[in-house]
Parts: structure tokens; C-alpha cells; sequence
């Protein structure tokens, strides 16, 4: 099967331009980018697909060994953009597809003109010297709480993610878009995302990176964000008036104001 099928995934846009490549984050899909990609299919190839485990991939193309650490996901990234033949990609990614596209980008930096990282965070893990939100303790909680009982914890986390309160129907989206992720792959996912350490690959990014940060992002808190920043080379970091961990959703206007703008003044 080819990797465009694998991951259902769906071009639109202007044939020929530069391509837009959407990238979601953790128990979410394609469908999360619906308030922010289309804007740019005027001027843009703008490409979104699902990871394996999410939406309309195929299933049956998970692979325990190759998908147990990023580096796996960042090579089905890449196997989308070798397939379609893309140049010049400016990858936005979500959450963890944010350091997915990090990976992405180093291993083949001939193809990417650059990237937009929101509410990236390369270890949740706190460590010496290093804000990541969370204790082990906090994480073998969150870990042994998901193998127990998926939807239940699904229920419980996915509306603190999302934050805005005052405004439930999304977290209700988030609960809804965690529980229909295939919940075996959704444990494995979660193992690869919250136990890995990237921060040594930011330094190696060799393209213009907005860093995209929320204010009480309960996944990836400023500190966060400032320590992206600073890592990759010649970063931005642009603070977006929204709250939680989806501005995808929350508040797709800034977001796609943000990333217009990086594509249009930023790249140059």
C-alpha cells in the first residue's frame, strides 16, 4: 500500500506551489487542522494526512518496533513527502508532530524550507536544568492510568488539554477525537511520546522554525517554548493569545495568522 493510502492522505490547494504539510498531534487526526488549513489553499499545496493509529490510516501498517520512538513517525513523514515528491515543505506541527517534523527535517533537510512547531515540547520529563511539566511520577501515573482504562482516562484528560472551560464542546471534541484513536496503538503512541527525549535534535535544525506557544498549556508550558526557542538555530518564538494546548481549535484565527505570516515575511 502505498503511504499516501497508509495515511489517507488529502491534497488540496494550488498544484504546483509550495507545499503546506499539516501534521497532528497525539489522539487527534487530520480533521483538527479543518479551521486553519484551508486557508491556505489559495496560495498554497496544502497536504494533511493521518498518523498510524488515527482517523482513516490504515492499521494494519503500525509496527510495534519502528513506531516505539518518533524517529518511526518521522519517517512515515517522510515517506508521504518522497511519495508526492514534495520540495520546499513547510511542515506545522501539532504537539508531538512537532518534534516528528523536527526529526522529519534533520534527516532530510533538502526538502523542508521550514517549520512551524506549535506547543512543541522535546521531554515532558522534567530534569536537571529543565522545565518539562512533569514528574516521572506524574507520567507513570498518566501512563499506568491510560493502560487501565483508555476511554475513562480519555475522558479525564482530553478537556484539561484543551483547557478553555468556558467553552466545553471542545473538550467534548477532544474526548470524542481520543476515543475513537485505536486504543492499542494509543498506549504505544502515548509511551513513545512521553517518555522521549529529544532536546539534543533542536540544535541540528537547519531551516527557519516558528515556535507557536499557548499561555496555560497544561502539556507544554512556557518554559517549554522559551527552551525551544532558544535551542534551534535563529528560532521565533510567537505567543499566541489562546489558552491550552489546541490553538488549532481554540483559536484557529491567530494560529493561521501566525503561521501567514511566517510563510509570507518569515522564510525569505
Amino acid at each position: 500500500m502505498s503511504a499516501v493510502d497508509r495515511h489517507a492522505v488529502h491534497v488540496s490547494g494550488v498544484p504546483g506551489a509550495r507545499p503546506l504539510l499539516f501534521a497532528h498531534g497525539f489522539g487527534c487526526d487530520q480533521h483538527m487542522w479543518r479551521y486553519v488549513a484551508p486557508h491556505f489553499e489559495d496560495r498554497f499545496t496544502v497536504v494533511t494526512f493521518d498518523h498510524v493509529g488515527a482517523g482513516a490510516s490504515d492499521l494494519s501498517a503500525y509496527d510495534p518496533a519502528r513506531h516505539a520512538s518518533l524517529e518511526g513517525y518521522a519517517q512515515d513523514v517522510l515517506a508521504i513527502v518522497r511519495e508526492l515528491d514534495l520540495r520546499d515543505v513547510v511542515l506545522v506541527g501539532h504537539s508531538v508532530s512537532a518534534m516528528i517534523g523536527v526529526l522529519a527535517s534533520i534527516a532530510e533537510p533538502d526538502r523542508f524550507a521550514g517549520l512551524v512547531l506549535v506547543c512543541p515540547s522535546p521531554r515532558y520529563l522534567d530534569d536537571d536544568g529543565y522545565t518539562g511539566g512533569f514528574t516521572r511520577a506524574d507520567i507513570c501515573e498518566l501512563l499506568e492510568s491510560l493502560d487501565s482504562n483508555y476511554l475513562g482516562w480519555s475522558s479525564a484528560i482530553a478537556p484539561a488539554i484543551m483547557g478553555n472551560p468556558d467553552r466545553p464542546e471542545l473538550g467534548a471534541e477532544l474526548t470524542a477525537s481520543f476515543c475513537r484513536t485505536d486504543p492499542d496503538i494509543a498506549r504505544r503512541f502515548a509511551r513513545a511520546t512521553f517518555l522521549s527525549d529529544d532536546r539534543a535534535a533542536l540544535p541540528r535544525v537547519t531551516v527557519p522554525t516558528l515556535v507557536l506557544q499557548c499561555t496555560h498549556d497544561v502539556i507544554a508550558p512556557l518554559a517549554v517554548g522559551e527552551y525551544v526557542r532558544d535551542a534551534v538555530p535563529g528560532a521565533r518564538l510567537v505567543l499566541l493569545d489562546a489558552t491550552g494546548h489546541c490553538p488549532n481549535l481554540s483559536a484557529p484565527e491567530a494560529t493561521t495568522a501566525a503561521v501567514a505570516a511566517f510563510v509570507d515575511e518569515g522564510l525569505g
